[in-house]
């Protein structure tokens, strides 16, 4: 079967951070986006226009990362400041802090079943912790270089970790053992994630590129070296079969998995586009960037749009390999290069 596209359209920016946008996340519901920023704050913004943003402040330095808990009633929080918070996102705002690491706290992520925490940190480990008992468990700590990011594996037995030491390491939780460490990219990897299937991983590198891995091959499936600059962030269509990425180039791209192809370079963001999140369901993307602004995107994917278990095996490049949408829109400039589209959102929330 073949998948219709019609091309993504901004529907929503935020403004409201006082500095650049570091995370974002959507809440289960879509009622809600969690977004943290370098002006050290979180922030709830809520997708109804006539309900205005929550402002959390207590962290004392960047926020570094921001999730949303399954259930969509905590938000999770990490920072320059050493420490994890968790938020109950409302008006009142009240939090929790975790303290055990020793430096910036890069990432946080919740389990699948919401009830523990990862964390990853320039302290060169990754944390576990249990999120109703407000307990710190234990930690990974073979790394040796800061720890960028760390995510749970859809079955929440693994876990995968991503290091300035060049290094991606596949963890097992219960016995606590590094069970294989990557080492493919020039230069180290800003963001890594599991595949929706939970066989494959995709990691974000400086050296301009994604790179997609199989977890029990250890092979590389595939190489997109689509961007000009680092990539800093990457997000997993929940059926699997596309990936965005987020590049200090401006750009965000859309990639087919299944096909290996290029689908969409999207412009909305002035400067280095530092986060990106698809929304639980698929039908919407959010991004943060530099410029201080959130933008919220309809992707337009057909629903009919296949799910798939894995990605397309292949190892040269992924950049020639190129689709034309099936229509045009305004924001969508046709030429021989793959889709170029450029955010002229008049929808603004104060």
């Amino acid at each position: 079967m073949t998948s219709v596209l019609l091309d993504p359209t901004l529907e929503r920016h935020f403004k409201g951070h006082r500095h650049t946008v570091t995370s974002v996340d959507f809440s289960c519901n879509m009622k809600q986006i969690a977004t943290g920023s370098v002006d050290s704050c979180v922030m709830i913004w809520n997708m109804k226009p006539q309900m205005r943003a929550y402002r959390f402040d207590g962290h004392k330095e960047a926020v570094t990362s921001v999730q949303f808990s399954p259930s969509g009633h905590l938000v999770a929080s990490t920072s320059r400041d050493k420490t994890v918070r968790l938020w109950v996102p409302s008006m009142k705002a009240d939090s929790t802090v975790f303290r055990a690491h020793t430096a910036t706290v890069r990432c946080v992520n919740f389990s699948g079943d919401g009830q523990s925490l990862v964390t990853a940190s320039d302290d060169k480990t990754i944390k576990l912790w249990t999120v109703h008992r407000q307990k710190f468990l234990f930690s990974l700590s073979q790394h040796m270089n800061w720890v960028r990011c760390a995510k749970f594996s859809p079955d929440d037995r693994l876990i995968v970790s991503s290091s300035d030491d060049k290094t991606i390491k596949l963890w097992d939780k219960n016995s606590r053992e590094c069970i294989h460490s990557f080492s493919e990219h020039a230069g180290y990897a800003n963001y890594v994630d599991f595949h929706p299937s939970g066989t494959c991983i995709a990691a974000a590198s400086t050296d301009h590129s994604v790179k997609v891995w199989d977890i029990r091959s250890h092979k590389m499936l595939q190489h997109y070296p689509v961007h000009s600059g680092a990539v800093n962030s990457l997000s997993f269509h929940p059926a699997g079969n596309f990936l965005i990425t987020a590049s200090s180039d401006s750009t965000m791209k859309i990639l087919d998995l299944v096909e290996g192809k290029l689908l969409y370079t999207l412009h909305g963001h002035q400067g280095p586009v530092t986060c990106v999140a698809f929304s639980k369901t698929g039908d919407y993307f959010s991004s943060g960037g530099s410029d201080e602004q959130v933008l919220v995107w309809k992707n337009n994917f057909d629903e009919s749009s296949e799910s798939c278990n894995g990605v397309k095996s292949h190892h040269k490049s992924a950049a020639s390999s190129q689709t034309r949408p099936a229509t045009s829109s305004a924001h969508l400039h046709v030429n021989s290069d793959p889709p170029v589209l450029n955010s002229q959102a008049t929808s603004s929330v104060a």
